[in-house]
């Protein structure tokens, strides 16, 4: 991917989706769209969809209505070409806990069909510090290392775009160390990154760009430096905003 170009197409669109779960609206008529090279900052309460959205950008849920596209096509008619270039980390790690790490590794990059998947294995061993636990049933690990083993999965094909879920979560403070600067280096990579986190400073630290979601819907989308803190009820450290 070329770096970001402010003119260029999104590379993943969201076009007014909707998403029900039974009569309940978790999205609605949401639309959106993320370039290469930029980094954007998901944020909102607790409900707002956040999650939500993330899984359907993932091409793991389905919009109720409106579509999702991935490089201009349907992400629901060309869900493989988009899972080959996006890397998603959520709340479920989706490790198998009768692998060992690096089994789960091996069997998520044979899915991708990589080449050279060994050695592709031990650098995202080694770029989480997992290459002392490879050998460790995941079932067995603790909830920060299922993290790390789901953060090397995630990175294991070198996505062009990553998706993350609260990433940070469980992590020790070398590990968050560790990560943020990996998030860093995305942009100048020519790399989309579209992350939630409940901690906004960290959040503010590495994003470009706000989609602020509240009850479904999108209340903003924009530069976050100049965002309408106090009217989105976000705290910000020095204490200038006011929070719900």
């Amino acid at each position: 991917m070329a770096p970001q170009d402010r003119n260029a197409k999104p590379v993943l669109e969201v076009r007014n989706v909707t998403k029900f779960f039974g009569d309940l609206a978790a999205l609605k008529e949401v639309s959106l769209g993320i370039r290469c090279g930029e980094t954007a900052l998901l944020y909102g309460p607790n409900g707002a969809g956040k999650t939500t959205l993330l899984r359907m950008l993932a091409s793991l849920a389905r919009p109720s209505c409106g579509e999702i596209l991935f490089d201009g096509k349907n992400i629901e008619h060309d869900g493989a070409r988009a899972k080959a270039a996006i890397g998603f980390v959520s709340h479920a790690t989706f490790l198998y806990g009768e692998l060992t790490v690096r089994e789960n590794l091996k069997f998520f990059g044979s899915l991708f069909g990589l080449s050279q998947l060994e050695k592709k294995i031990d650098g995202a061993l080694e770029m989480f510090d997992m290459s002392s636990r490879q050998d460790v049933f995941a079932r067995d690990l603790s909830r920060g290392l299922q993290q790390r083993a789901s953060l090397a999965r995630a990175f294991l094909h070198d996505p062009d775009f990553v998706i993350l879920d609260e990433p940070f979560t469980g992590l020790d403070h070398q590990s968050v160390e560790k990560l943020e600067n990996l998030l860093h280096r995305l942009p100048d990579q020519g790399k989309a990154l579209l992350f939630s986190t409940h901690d906004f400073e960290q959040g503010a630290a590495l994003a470009k760009r706000l989609i602020a979601l509240k009850a479904g819907r999108v209340r903003y989308n924009g530069p976050l430096d100049i965002a309408p803190f106090e009217s989105l009820g976000i705290v910000r450290s020095n204490g200038q905003d006011s929070n719900e």
